[in-house]
């Protein structure tokens, strides 16, 4: 810190020589950081220029009306805000003033922020809700039903709240038959998202039809842990569907958006999830009535159909009418069957005498029996031996096959 002797001494007279800048910015440092209105204080602004560092820091500019003021927030504080702060909303930021010599610029170092006239709870809430539903996670077509009749439900809650017990007590009254398998977590506390999250991944390897997730009433601070992005994204991964019971009937949590139903309370979602049986029953009991009547009347219209039919005696004469031409007919049908049978007989019969005929006179026919035929190069059959002279080629045919043969001599013919 920098004396009052020093600060007496600016400005410096004429001839006892001039200050550096360093020890100027010095001076002014030890003036600013050595004040105590300004070693701890609030100051309300509008944040802009906002940047966050990829090391985690904030840097960003608190403005009003007439001045602005460089602030930064150093990853160690930054951390341990609920909310977002974004260009444009309005602050309380609780800090120092310090003097950034390299610059020569004072700036503000944050130690703690919080929105102007709004919680940052609340804040953090509205703008987690606002960011999860433009992404599509609180859409109503993803939404599942819950199954009718369940055989298994998961409850993932605290294993000593009294959120359990009412829920087991509910559960047991409507249908002791439902199998009810706790998954015990933290819901409340620093710890308590991720003790969700790894409780809604264990509910989804025990094969329940449904899962509860939830606690009993309580503040604002006390239900967090399901305002948590992750407790969130874990509901909607779940492979069953999931209903929210988070505190009491006008408590609304992240988690209640997403899950696939919302309960008011833990004894509401069990009266959701389990079905009464007394109520089953009744239902039943009415829907075999209901079966046994519509069987009787059935069978009671067919007995009158069949006792209608059989007092009808012109509609027996008549029946036994149409028996007797099905038969006549039958018969006719019999008899032209067989009649065209002996007709294709004996069309076979002659087509085969008429075959045998044509083969006799065919000249295949007569090669058969050891005969040839001799022609000459140009196709002309040989019927005289002047037709082939002495030195001609010819073909002569056989039954199998042809020869190729030259004329050697004429002999005497065939008397």
């Amino acid at each position: 810190m920098v004396g009052r002797s020093a600060v007496a001494a600016f400005p410096p007279a004429p001839g006892k020589g001039a200050l550096s800048v360093s020890a100027l910015t010095a001076v002014v440092k030890g003036l600013l950081e050595g004040h105590p209105a300004l070693r701890d204080f609030w100051v309300e602004g509008e944040i802009s220029n906002f940047k966050l560092h990829t090391s985690g820091h904030l840097y960003f500019t608190l403005k009003d009306e007439g001045a602005t003021l460089r602030c930064v927030m150093f990853r160690s504080r930054a951390q341990r805000l609920p909310f977002r702060p974004a260009n444009g909303l309005k602050v309380l930021l609780r800090g120092q003033i310090g003097v950034f010599e390299r610059d020569g610029s004072y700036q503000c170092y944050g130690q703690e922020m919080q929105p102007a006239g709004l919680g940052a709870l609340h804040l953090a809430y509205e703008q987690l809700k606002a960011r999860l539903a433009a992404e599509g996670l609180f859409d109503p077509t993803g939404k599942r039903p819950l199954p009718r009749l369940p055989r298994r439900v998961a409850l993932v809650t605290s294993p000593t709240g009294a959120a359990l017990r009412d829920m087991i007590r509910i559960a047991t009254q409507r249908c002791p038959s439902v199998e009810l398998v706790l998954v015990p977590a933290l819901v409340q506390g620093a710890d308590a998202p991720d003790s969700i999250v790894l409780a809604l991944a264990h509910a989804a390897t025990l094969h329940a039809d449904v899962v509860i997730v939830g606690r009993g009433g309580g503040s604002l601070e006390e239900l967090w842990a399901f305002n948590d992005e992750a407790v969130a994204r874990a509901i909607r991964a779940c492979p069953a569907p999931v209903v929210s019971a988070v505190g009491h009937e006008t408590d609304f949590t992240i988690a209640d958006f997403a899950a696939d139903r919302r309960a008011p309370t833990p004894s509401g979602a069990a009266e959701m999830v389990v079905p009464d049986r007394e109520a089953l029953l009744g239902e039943l009991a009415a829907q075999a009535q209901a079966a046994s009547r519509a069987l009787r009347v059935a069978l009671q219209r067919r007995r009158q159909r069949l006792a209608q039919l059989a007092g009808r005696g012109p509609l027996a004469r008549r029946e036994a009418a149409f028996a007797g031409q099905r038969t006549r007919l039958t018969h006719a049908a019999a008899r032209l069957a067989a009649a065209g049978r002996g007709r294709l007989h004996d069309a076979r019969r002659r087509w085969e005498i008429d075959a045998g005929r044509l083969h006799a006179l065919s000249p295949l026919g007569v090669l058969a029996r050891g005969f040839a035929v001799c022609r000459l190069p140009d196709g002309a059959l040989v019927r005289a031996a002047e037709q082939a002279p002495v030195g001609s080629a010819v073909e002569v045919l056989v039954e199998r096959g042809r020869l190729l043969a030259r004329v050697e001599g004429h002999g005497p013919g065939l008397q």
